[in-house]
């Protein structure tokens, strides 16, 4: 099966335009290089478990959660994240996404994918606590990776959008209801990326 470019002239019709909203270079190049150096650093990074066909497994990527006080991040198949307040760099890029977009958030989820072992699998982000059309903001830092969209119920519709360093894209809309999206490991050699999810999620 061939792998299609998301922004394709020729098939992108077939991909619902009201779904996404990308904005490649959203942070110029030195933010990036200073956001990315900073949360490297800075990030209290921890690795967690997951329930796979009644398996617990340890999660190929590093994680941590930041949001509003009370918020935390966890699911019925993992296991509860330490939640950390705002610091500055996440708060001023959250209501800078606020601002230009609409959009409203209360916390971020960050994932660190160390090298190109390092994944997440198939998945929707389709839970009561996000609310019914769920808005997630998603920043890009450091290796390019290959962001996989395919449809839930039609596995052959499937799309495939790098995401360079500094880049935004914004999953909204029934995204999340009918499709699935992933970072698929590599073959090849690859240098860290940090992604930073921004959401709301409901008490």
């Amino acid at each position: 099966m061939s792998q299609l470019s998301l922004f394709d002239a020729e098939e992108f019709y077939e991909f619902p335009k009201d779904l996404l909203e990308y904005r490649e270079n959203f942070l110029i190049r030195e933010k990036a290089d200073q956001l990315q150096d900073v949360l490297l650093k800075t990030t209290p990074w921890e690795q967690r478990t997951q329930k796979m066909y009644d398996k617990t497994v340890i999660t190929p990527r590093l994680t941590a959660w930041f949001g509003d006080d009370r918020k935390s991040y966890d699911t019925a198949d993992s296991n509860t994240s330490n939640g950390n307040p705002w610091t500055p760099e996440l708060l001023s890029l959250k209501e800078r996404i606020e601002k230009e977009f609409g959009y409203q958030f209360n916390g971020v989820l960050l994932n660190l994918y160390r090298d190109h072992n390092d994944s997440v699998a198939w998945h929707r982000d389709k839970e009561s606590r996000y609310g019914k059309r769920p808005v997630i903001a998603s920043i890009s830092l450091g290796q390019s990776r290959n962001f996989d969209f395919r449809k839930k119920d039609h596995h052959q519709s499937k799309y495939s959008l790098p995401l360079p360093h500094g880049s935004l894209l914004i999953m909204k809309g029934d995204l999340q209801e009918h499709w699935e999206h992933r970072i698929a490991k590599s073959t090849v050699p690859m240098k860290s990326r940090i992604n930073l999810t921004f959401r709301w999620i409901q008490c």
